[in-house]
């Protein structure tokens, strides 16, 4: 069985394969074209590209997705980084006249870090995850999910992403989020934040009466996943020391089984409510690594989730840059008929060689991830038809 480890001194070699024939190009222009549907908005967005030793190059902009994937196979990024839609070309930002560079638009993202809840895990610690502790983020998604959707903002495309190494990011991909102000931005990350102070702060959540619908829905999702989590898999009440940090939410004054169930739902929320890093929410020009992006540490690419499995997510399995690499070498049927295809598309070089690029990340780990991708843009396809349909209709009547 070949080896599928990753081993970060191999990275200079694998990243020229993997956005000479894995990378969804294509998929990721469709994504941040938004069908066109408004001038220059792919034209006007910042990328963001990390090289080898941290060298870190900002404002860097493409007219079409074959210009951005020139640049990417030439410039082989270990990170990828998306910016804001800007009022000028980010790659002539230098030529502008001072102070008309302005942020006008990006997708409302949100970033969630399993660091930020050292303080309720037990099974590790920093950068390190396992199978108990990633419960945290399968949370944060059901109850972020929920929120963003249906109960108070109705948002319809959300794109959850794995980071690569120990969190989830958000892409609410929504025409109206892509709009909204710094305020109203900052205005969403607070009302969706509930654990509150640093680490001196002992009690984080106190909960109100009457408790606030987003937050009565948002302790069913914990309730459902409260007794694996905390008491089984992080034994809270199992050693001295987590009881008494337990304890340490609960007035001194009332006897611990009768507050214990008066204060038991600020203490299930304290341990499994999302923690967010509000500060990446209200910017418009804050940076966000990018999906399909491979994280330098892990190897592992930075993919799509599909919410339909979950609970069954693991970021384990997640495939490293290495492994995919390895899966294009593996032989498979019909390989002599693709390359007698290929020969006969040779007058058409360009859909020849994309042809080629489906068939090549659909032969390793990456396919699951690609079509969970293209199924999200799908959806917002529709709403791409919908405006262009209106925006003709109106240029009709004008």
């Amino acid at each position: 069985m070949p080896s599928s480890g990753y081993d970060s001194a191999s990275l200079p070699d694998l990243l020229p394969l993997y956005y000479r024939r894995l990378f969804p190009f294509s998929q990721y222009h469709r994504w941040l074209n938004y069908g066109g549907v408004q001038k220059n908005y792919f034209q006007n967005r910042e990328f963001s590209f990390t090289l080898k030793d941290d060298i870190y190059v900002r404002y860097q902009s493409f007219t079409t997705q074959t210009e951005l994937e020139k640049e990417m196979q030439k410039m082989n990024p270990y990170k990828i980084d998306i910016g804001a839609i800007y009022s000028h070309r980010p790659n002539q930002h230098n030529t502008v006249k001072s102070g008309t560079f302005q942020a006008l638009e990006k997708e409302l993202v949100f970033d969630i870090d399993m660091t930020d809840y050292d303080d309720v895990r037990s099974c590790c610690s920093a950068a390190d995850i396992c199978s108990k502790c990633w419960t945290l983020m399968t949370i944060a998604i059901r109850i972020l999910d929920r929120a963003l959707r249906a109960l108070d903002f109705g948002f319809q495309h959300l794109m959850w992403v794995y980071s690569g190494r120990r969190g989830v990011h958000c892409w609410v991909c929504d025409e109206a989020a892509r709009k909204l102000s710094v305020a109203a931005r900052s205005a969403v990350a607070e009302y969706l934040s509930l654990v509150k102070g640093g680490e001196e702060t002992v009690k984080k959540v106190v909960l109100t009466d009457p408790i606030h619908p987003l937050i009565r829905e948002s302790l069913t999702v914990v309730e459902r996943y409260f007794s694996g989590y905390a008491l089984q898999e992080q034994d809270i009440l199992g050693r001295k020391e987590s009881v008494d940090k337990v304890l340490g939410l609960v007035p001194e004054d009332i006897l611990f089984f009768f507050c214990l169930l008066q204060n038991s739902k600020e203490i299930m929320l304290q341990y499994c409510y999302p923690r967010l890093d509000v500060n990446v929410s209200k910017g418009v020009n804050h940076l966000l690594k990018s999906p399909f992006s491979v994280h330098p540490k892990t190897g592992r690419i930075s993919v799509p989730m599909d919410l339909k499995e979950l609970d069954t997510f693991d970021p384990f399995a997640v495939p490293t840059i290495s492994l995919i690499c390895e899966e294009l070498d593996r032989p498979r049927a019909g390989e002599e008929e693709e390359k007698q295809e290929d020969a006969k598309e040779m007058e058409n070089e360009k859909d020849a060689a994309e042809k080629r690029k489906i068939r090549d990340y659909k032969r390793t780990s990456l396919a699951k991830y690609v079509k969970c991708f293209d199924q999200f843009l799908d959806g917002m396809a529709r709403s791409w038809k919908g405006e262009l349909l209106r925006k003709s209709d109106l240029q009709k009547e004008f």
